[in-house]
């Protein structure tokens, strides 16, 4: 899960969706049915309980283009109702959740937690909130490193994980073709083998003769995610110590991010935005690749739409990086709490990731569910005859974490969203927008 946001229309699944009760206007303690707050019943009870969810983008679960397990929940217990309210901004998503932490209330059953708030939920003063899920789970079916990122000091473990995003790239055949690039997924992928300088200046060259109003990425702050994914210094050091203004890593991703703007190489466009005008430049063909972690292969397909079946590809990324993946935690305030575990436990089960990962490309990050022969030579029908498996598998299989602070996500935002955007949007000098950054980090963060 993402990225700080993975966006999905909102909806209300009458039998099992999920509810975010950290919405960006108001808290869910308001609008709850009072019926929703009963006794610590067992799942197997006949009580009729409601379980609510908050989450952010697109984690698959639902039934309407997800792998439909709230309705697989339900048959097994009918007794219990799941209801989601997404939303789209997961920094915004994960404020308010802070809010709603700090005063114990206007909190969901389960909360979603992005990998890159995940160090600032182990604090002390939040990771107290949660319940320890590692008495319930086994933390040795998740992928070592995984786990490691939901445990505080003190062997807590506050979330159990979702999903892993390891990084491709997807790209428009029919795009590449027009402007004199090759169209075949291994030819494509040795355009920028090894490196993403060398993807950069593919965009340059297909530039060149790009058909009429259609950029080479969809934004800068993609492509930065993208390159500092794949490298082994990011904001913070092994101590935790945010050290974002004299990361190399970060200073790779910084200076090919705005080459590319300054190129002319993007869409200016802003991921997960809420005037939809992201989403709708898919279908409108404004772009012709997107950095790709696993998760977005599902944004591709529901945002391009049946006209365009067939047209994305994926080829292989320069680098391997992990871009996004979350966790769902239990607020110990809930009035639900063995349940919300139990849910919990099969959302992240190895058997649901792979489900998951079937219907809408989220990456399990359970052992089993990333080994799953389902998994390893999965398909995608919106992507015929792609090795998606295959493609996304052998990429995670070379990911070395980096190191997560607490202001990860927060430092981000302020790069992507108050940096690199204003480059596209407003032509703000590369120098400026990076003084506009390090200002902000020193008026909101004080280690």
């Amino acid at each position: 899960m993402r990225t700080s946001g993975r966006t999905r229309t909102a909806a209300v699944i009458a039998v099992a969706g999920l509810a975010t009760c950290a919405t960006l206007i108001t808290g869910c303690s308001d609008s709850k049915d009072k019926s929703d707050k009963g006794s610590n019943s067992s799942s197997g009870s006949s009580d009729q309980i409601t379980l609510r969810i908050g989450d952010f983008g697109s984690f698959g679960y639902d039934d309407k283009t997800g792998a439909a397990l709230f309705a697989e929940y339900h048959k097994l217990h009918p007794n219990i109702t799941v209801k989601e309210d997404a939303t789209s901004d997961g920094q915004r998503y994960w404020d308010t959740l802070k809010l709603h932490l700090s005063q114990n209330s206007g909190l969901d059953d389960i909360q979603a937690i992005e990998v890159g708030y995940i160090a600032e939920a182990d604090q002390p003063n939040l990771a107290g909130k949660f319940e320890d899920l590692g008495k319930v789970a086994n933390v040795d079916d998740w992928v070592s490193y995984k786990e490691k990122q939901a445990t505080t000091p003190d062997g807590k473990v506050i979330g159990l994980g979702t999903d892993i995003a390891p990084t491709a790239i997807c790209y428009r055949k029919d795009l590449f073709q027009q402007a004199g690039l090759p169209t075949d997924r291994d030819a494509v992928g040795r355009l920028w083998a090894g490196d993403w300088q060398k993807f950069v200046d593919a965009g340059k060259t297909f530039k060149k003769k790009a058909p009429s109003g259609v950029a080479f990425i969809d934004s800068g702050s993609g492509l930065f995610n993208a390159v500092l994914a794949s490298q082994p210094s990011q904001y913070s050091d092994a101590s935790g110590k945010l050290i974002y203004d004299t990361s190399p890593g970060v200073k790779t991703a910084w200076d090919l991010a705005t080459e590319a703007v300054q190129e002319g190489l993007t869409a200016k466009l802003k991921q997960f935005n809420t005037d939809n005008s992201w989403n709708a430049a898919f279908k409108t063909s404004k772009f012709a690749t997107i950095a790709c972690p696993s998760w977005m292969i599902g944004q591709v397909r529901d945002n391009s739409g049946p006209a365009l079946k067939g047209k994305w590809d994926i080829a292989s990324p320069p680098q391997a990086g992990n871009w996004g993946g979350s966790f769902l935690a239990v607020p110990s305030s809930g009035k639900h709490i063995k349940e919300a575990e139990d849910l919990a436990k099969f959302l992240t089960s190895a058997a649901s990731q792979v489900k998951v990962f079937q219907k809408f490309g989220n990456l399990p990050s359970t052992k089993a569910g990333l080994n799953d022969p389902a998994v390893q030579s999965a398909t995608n029908p919106y992507f015929p005859g792609t090795p998606v498996g295959k493609i996304f598998a052998g990429t995670a299989a070379q990911i070395q974490p980096a190191p997560i602070g607490k202001y990860d996500g927060q430092v981000k935002t302020f790069i992507t969203d108050n940096g690199i955007l204003d480059m596209e949007q407003h032509g703000t000098s590369k120098e400026k927008a990076w003084g506009n950054v390090q200002a902000l980090v020193k008026d909101k963060i004080s280690e």
